[in-house]
């Protein structure tokens, strides 16, 4: 299911390449964010041109709008959106968190109030993974608990008690097939707040029930970016080599990078697409706001160094004209620059350079 094809001498990155039921996906990867069951601004075969071969989608969000049978009975997610690589599906733990109303918190699941309506909503975790299934997703994420940051540190431990038995709870109860070209793959979650033994502790207890990958969860979430760092390491030395580790929520060019360098496999963020719509655009090390006066009369590309669509047909005055009137050809051309960045990132780090160790 997932191979290590190539070690870095100099620094713990790794390349790879991770099988499902829709393809192999080299890594490390980052998969665009589809959490309606589209990359926002974006078609799918525009995101494929990029250099993307997986996106995620949330199962929380498709749950309520427009409904697992809805997409169930479009012949699967796949089919629903016309996206045919692998998918990865969000248990839309976070989600029931931050948008949901009144929620409350039992052993049995998560209770709460929808976001669109009002309506009242039960989430289990055995739920959790029939959503997945029915989705059709490639890879299905466990029920977790998502804290808040800060956490107290009883707090923290007390999540992450109630995170490992859900997780358990999915895995005795997600879909089984056997055949590895058609199963669902299943990660666990690695919580734990910002306390490294926690987290040490959240790791072990994960792998002891068995995913075919694993996930670092409540990161990225408004810590200082030396803690995340710090936590991420010490992390992955307690999770096994073999496996692919993924890194939730990190989108940001050198927040990649560094982590990619720590070992990480795989990543997912909506910030690459939300910067684009809120009139932003990645270069270098900065973030340009387009809404700034100083670009009203700019008529250099966004970045002479990019060779992505919008960098090469228009120039700053134009685009910012357009982010201005809010007209969504802005927005597009954003989203189109700033994931080739991440593409460009990505597709760099796939090719480690000469020097390094060869697995097989």
């Amino acid at each position: 299911m997932f191979e290590i094809t190539h070690r870095d001498k100099k620094t713990k990155a790794r390349t790879g390449v991770l099988r499902t039921a829709h393809g192999e996906v080299r890594t490390p990867l980052f998969m665009p964010v589809a959490t309606q069951a589209t990359v926002k601004a974006m078609r799918p075969e525009q995101v494929r041109e990029l250099g993307f071969d997986m996106v995620l989608a949330n199962a929380y969000h498709l749950m309520l709008r427009p409904g697992v049978d809805v997409v169930e009975k479009s012949g699967g997610l796949h089919r629903f959106m016309g996206w045919d690589g692998p998918i990865l599906t969000d248990s839309g733990g976070y989600q029931v968190f931050s948008l949901g109303k009144d929620v409350k918190i039992t052993p049995e699941g998560a209770s709460f109030r929808s976001h669109l309506d009002g309506s009242s909503v039960f989430m289990s975790p055995e739920m959790c993974m029939d959503v997945q299934d029915k989705l059709g997703s490639d890879i299905a994420m466990v029920l977790d608990e998502c804290l808040p940051y800060p956490s107290e540190r009883d707090v923290a431990r007390e999540s992450l008690l109630l995170t490992r038995d859900w997780a358990k709870r999915c895995r005795d109860s997600s879909a089984g097939n056997d055949n590895p070209d058609e199963r669902q793959l299943l990660f666990g979650i690695i919580q734990g707040g910002m306390y490294a033994d926690l987290r040490a502790e959240s790791a072990e207890m994960t792998v002891g029930l068995g995913f075919d990958g694993y996930a670092l969860g409540g990161l990225s979430v408004g810590e200082p970016r030396e803690l995340t760092l710090e936590l991420v390491g010490s992390t992955l030395e307690h999770l096994p080599e073999e496996a692919p580790r993924y890194l939730m929520g990190v989108g940001d060019l050198f927040g990649l990078a560094d982590c990619i360098a720590l070992g990480v496999d795989m990543f997912d963020s909506a910030l690459p697409t939300r910067v684009a719509r809120n009139g932003s655009a990645f270069v270098g090390s900065d973030r340009l706001n387009l809404k700034n006066a100083r670009f009203a009369n700019d008529q250099g590309p966004l970045d002479p160094e990019c060779g992505c669509y919008a960098c090469a047909n228009y120039s700053r005055a134009y685009l910012r004209h357009l982010v201005i009137a809010k007209e969504i050809l802005g927005f597009h051309l954003l989203t189109v620059h700033n994931l080739h960045q991440v593409a460009s990132l990505i597709n760099s780090s796939q090719h480690l350079p000469l020097g390094t160790d060869t697995v097989r």
